[in-house]
């Protein structure tokens, strides 16, 4: 959290991501790096940038009801914007070139009003508790409000290389601090505004970023040396080297998707990281998927979903077509968990991923390919609720071939 305003400086880059974010429909992800490339940045001063470019978008709605603006009139009014969320947090105000007051007694008696307004409140909009509620029942306030928070960092060890023990005295070394995440034995969690792809630790490729939560969906694979991987919608690879890790870069780890430059990034990861069992395919057609019929002991499917267990590090999600998005997405998970299992061999091993906690993408999903399919049978599933250990959300299901 922060304890002095921003700079004027800052305040133009947070107003400018959030101007591309919200005029100009770019992800938010994209924004930063659009506005901090080539700026020479002190880890501090960009942390506290993404920070509240992050808690605007996490409670976009609650900040423009306090200062009473609407989200499409972002462009004209933005230091508005950007002044009541100061005074909400108790800072002064930021010193911006042009810039719109707030009134105190104004926004006093809005924060009262919103405080009665749970959804208002957690910056929760109408669609998402519509279907959070419908999709989780009692257990939907405690996310809503976790969704709120600001995502914690969290890196994988790469055990072709190093430890945990080992990496954390590398980055300590470096001004890094870190320390142990007890319940995921290959993650450690960034305690400090460090600059981590500025260290030497990662050029060696001693560590990836990762999720905590998504680094327990990689060790759900169970990969061992010598077997026959395949991580089908690998996107830029960060479970397909978690993988390789378990592997000990022994046996044959299939890296797929349908975007050659993702494929690229991972190439390029997996060389860094001495992942050199890593292959990569583009999935041209649907006889890529026939040719491996029955062949793999794995068969990782991390399939396209609507994200909403990672709104905490995505929260611009919140305010895009989601909601018109997700059954088409259903319909997505459904054709790929469909086609892409036959590549699992008898005796093999199918694990079903997102990354949202719904069960209409999770656990129903599931149950409908197990109805169709006889000769699968679940083995266990898991729920990474965002309440429950300030992790992102996902979801994991292991399914074993049991016949052709």
């Amino acid at each position: 959290m922060l304890t002095f305003p921003l700079s004027g400086s800052s305040s133009e880059l947070v107003l400018n991501v959030l101007t591309m974010v919200l005029s100009q429909g770019k992800p938010l992800d994209r924004a930063y790096s659009h506005n901090f490339s080539g700026l020479k940045l002190e880890p501090s001063e960009q942390a506290r940038i993404t920070f509240v470019a992050g808690d605007i978008l996490r409670r976009l709605n609650l900040y423009c009801f306090i200062v009473d603006i609407e989200q499409h009139e972002f462009d004209r009014l933005g230091s508005k914007l950007l002044n009541g969320w100061h005074l909400f947090h108790g800072l002064a105000l930021p010193k911006m070139q042009y810039s719109l007051q707030v009134d105190q007694k104004q926004l006093n008696e809005k924060i009262e009003a919103a405080k009665l307004i749970p959804t208002l409140w957690d910056g929760c909009p109408e669609w998402l508790d519509t279907l959070g509620q419908a999709q989780l029942g009692d257990k939907w306030p405690a996310e809503r409000a976790a969704l709120t928070q600001a995502p914690r960092r969290f890196i994988r060890v790469n055990e072709l290389k190093t430890n945990r023990e080992k990496l954390m005295t590398s980055l300590a070394k470096e001004g890094v601090d870190t320390q142990i995440v007890a319940t995921v034995d290959s993650a450690l969690e960034v305690t400090s505004d460090s600059a981590l792809f500025r260290t030497d630790s990662f050029q060696k490729g001693l560590f990836e970023q990762q999720d905590a939560g998504s680094q327990l969906v990689a060790a759900a694979v169970d990969a061992k040396p010598g077997m026959r991987v395949v991580d089908a919608c690998a996107g830029a690879g960060g479970k397909t080297l978690h993988i390789a890790a378990q592997m000990q870069g022994k046996g044959r780890l299939l890296a797929m998707d349908i975007e050659q430059w993702k494929l690229d990034n991972l190439k390029t990861r997996a060389k860094r990281a001495g992942a050199h069992n890593v292959e990569t395919r583009i999935i041209a057609s649907s006889k890529t998927i026939k040719r491996l019929k029955l062949t793999a002991d794995r068969v990782l499917l991390d399939v396209p979903c609507s994200g909403l267990g990672v709104l905490k590090r995505n929260p611009d999600s919140k305010w895009r077509d989601t909601a018109e998005r997700l059954p088409v997405l259903i319909d997505l998970q459904k054709q790929i968990i469909d086609s892409y299992s036959r590549m699992v061999k008898v005796g093999g091993m199918l694990i079903y991923a997102t990354c949202s906690i719904m069960p209409d993408e999770n656990r129903n999903q599931v149950d409908r390919f197990l109805r169709d399919n006889p000769h699968f049978s679940l083995i266990e599933d898991e729920t990474i609720l965002v309440s429950e250990q300030g992790f992102d959300g996902f979801y994991l299901a292991k399914m074993i071939r049991n016949a052709e």
